[in-house]
């Protein structure tokens, strides 16, 4: 299937929408670095703002569709993709990732074709806190969001590891890429996986006070993590850095459309 035509090609126009999402994920957090607060700064709120558009219905369906096909192409990936990567046990690190990022997909994907027949969203926040208050009612629930909070933060760890070491490079064809923009990928890419592994480190933050506290409302999803953010003094800088690493991510995703191995 990884190899069928179709499924590379609406794969590859999928990842554009993958990297559409980023691109709105960083205007929503430039927005709240400059103080608006009015918008949901998650991914559904960068499928709302699609939504608030005169052509939403059309783009969200559009995106939707892009969304479960990234999502396709990430499954066949994580099936038998990789081959390039060595040794064996980061080749199933890259798969599991894939794992991940379809399930991502799919989940925006069900949210963009939520707004377009005008259903309502919780946000990140919202079904965070739901799903901490449910844990932490189960024997020994402080203990279960404290491990998940720990693999949370491990997550962001080994996201901004893949930045800092450029190893994102692996996955893509660079000669595919023109020349003049071969720098611009790896700089922005670098960023991009650096400021995302930030935002996940800071999810997993918020969940591990709400396992401290035993209080789901100090949980949070993406949402709430830029919002505590801002509010503290030293919060305009790291807005401003995870703002950067959305849109340099969004760019590494267009780049991957054209340019990714398999």
């Amino acid at each position: 299937m990884r190899r069928n035509p179709v499924v590379q090609l609406l794969g590859r126009a999928g990842m554009v929408c993958y990297g559409v999402v980023h691109v709105l994920l960083a205007v929503l957090t430039t927005q709240v670095v400059f103080g608006d607060s009015g918008e949901q700064t998650d991914q559904k709120g960068a499928v709302a703002t699609l939504a608030e558009s005169s052509f939403g219905p059309v783009l969200l369906w559009v995106l939707a569709i892009g969304l479960f096909a990234f999502a396709l192409w990430q499954v066949s990936m994580a099936v038998s993709g990789y081959q390039w990567v060595s040794p064996e046990r980061k080749r199933w690190y890259r798969r599991i990732g894939s794992v991940g990022r379809a399930v991502t997909g799919v989940v925006i994907g069900i949210a963009a074709v939520r707004y377009a027949v005008g259903s309502g969203q919780k946000s990140s926040t919202e079904q965070s806190q739901t799903w901490t208050a449910k844990v932490l009612a189960l024997p020994f629930g402080q203990v279960l969001v404290g491990a998940v909070a720990l693999f949370v933060v491990g997550l962001g760890v080994a996201v901004a590891r893949k930045g800092v070491k450029k190893s994102f490079e692996d996955d893509l064809t660079m000669s595919e890429l023109p020349a003049g923009t071969r720098q611009w990928v790896e700089r922005l890419g670098r960023i991009g996986w650096i400021g995302k592994g930030i935002a996940y480190g800071l999810i997993g933050v918020l969940v591990g006070f709400a396992a401290i506290e035993a209080d789901p409302s100090e949980s949070g999803g993406l949402d709430k993590a830029l919002h505590t953010l801002a509010a503290q003094s030293y919060g305009v800088f790291l807005l401003a850095v995870i703002a950067l690493g959305f849109l340099g991510f969004g760019v590494y995703c267009f780049a991957a459309a054209r340019a990714h191995k398999g």
